[in-house]
């Protein structure tokens, strides 16, 4: 699912090919939402759920158990939702693209999705590297050098 504000987005294609790409052989066959909300939503969403009253720029939900009977073919990874309006803040700071800031975020969301987290600094260290090659195989630079 896909919710539009008022901001400029990737097309729906990029999102699934960074998706898919940091996924890798596992994507086949996977669903994965999207939802774009304001700083408001991602504001509530993030104390609620991570217990941090701020805006973020990205939080990723696993999927729901799927309880009906037509829905058990599906694959869904979870759901994406994603505050513009942070991402841009972000990037302009981190004198990054828009669309090479997108393409962190929706990697770094779907690594989430797979199991992936930074709670740890052994973990951390596991997924950055995991974002750098994901977005170099896709033509970006690594999103941790300033």
């Amino acid at each position: 699912m896909l919710r539009r504000v008022r901001a400029w987005a990737p097309p729906r294609a990029e999102l699934a090919r960074w998706a898919a790409a940091a996924l890798g052989a596992r994507s086949a066959g996977r669903e994965l939402g999207v939802a774009l909300v304001g700083a408001a939503e991602s504001r509530r969403l993030n104390a609620r759920f991570r217990g941090r009253d701020k805006p973020t720029n990205v939080l990723s939900f696993p999927p729901a158990p799927l309880s009906q009977p037509s829905l058990r073919d599906a694959r869904p990874l979870g759901e994406l939702v994603i505050c513009p309006r942070v991402l841009a803040v972000e990037a302009r700071a981190q004198d990054k693209t828009l669309r090479a800031h997108w393409a962190h975020l929706i990697v770094h969301g779907t690594l989430h999705l797979a199991g992936y987290d930074h709670e740890r600094a052994a973990d951390a260290r596991r997924m950055e590297r995991r974002e750098i090659a994901v977005l170099r195989r896709l033509g970006f630079s690594n999103p941790y050098e300033s």
